[in-house]
């Protein structure tokens, strides 16, 4: 695992610019230009779930996608379940509510603080036909002090990519 030096990593940071995800998936979303989407090969992969993989910082979002049938209920409390997971080694989680209803779009970014392996998460649905959950995690050993100004750096693009998010 990695050890990050949080002093070298504050002025190393590339400029925000985004692309467009827009593949036979049934959602699209915007995503930065220093990372790639690649398929998820885990074993327990499902259809349309993906990784946006950031070389440069050992870092992962890791996306999967259900279809909701009657079932939305069940993945919102997994989901929160997979993020309070965290509180073991936590000192706080922040939630905050995520609402378009231009675009359907709705959903929960979870701020996990402290030293837990995986610092942001999230959900977003349409309520009725879609449902994604995103999860940040790190090649890396969890060190809130060293790794605070990468994980404020991905939270801007993880932001980013749920007020972005178009279901099909």
């Amino acid at each position: 695992s990695l050890i990050f030096n949080s002093s070298c990593w504050e002025t190393d940071f590339p400029e925000k610019e985004y692309t467009l995800f827009d593949t036979s998936f049934p959602y699209s979303f915007e995503y930065p230009v220093y990372s790639t989407v690649v398929p998820d090969t885990g074993i327990l992969r499902e259809p349309f779930w993906i990784n946006i993989f950031f070389p440069s910082f050992a870092g992962t979002i890791h996306i999967s996608y259900k279809e909701v049938n009657g079932n939305l209920n069940k993945y919102v409390e997994d989901s929160r379940n997979l993020a309070y997971k965290h509180t073991i080694k936590a000192d706080a989680i922040h939630e905050t509510v995520y609402t378009n209803p231009e675009r359907q779009v709705h959903g929960v970014l979870y701020d996990i603080k402290g030293n837990a392996a995986s610092s942001l998460q999230f959900i977003l649905t349409d309520s009725n036909s879609h449902f994604i959950r995103g999860a940040l995690y790190f090649n890396a050993v969890p060190d809130k002090d060293s790794l605070a100004p990468v994980i404020s750096f991905f939270k801007e693009d993880i932001v980013h990519l749920m007020e972005s998010l178009n279901w099909k």
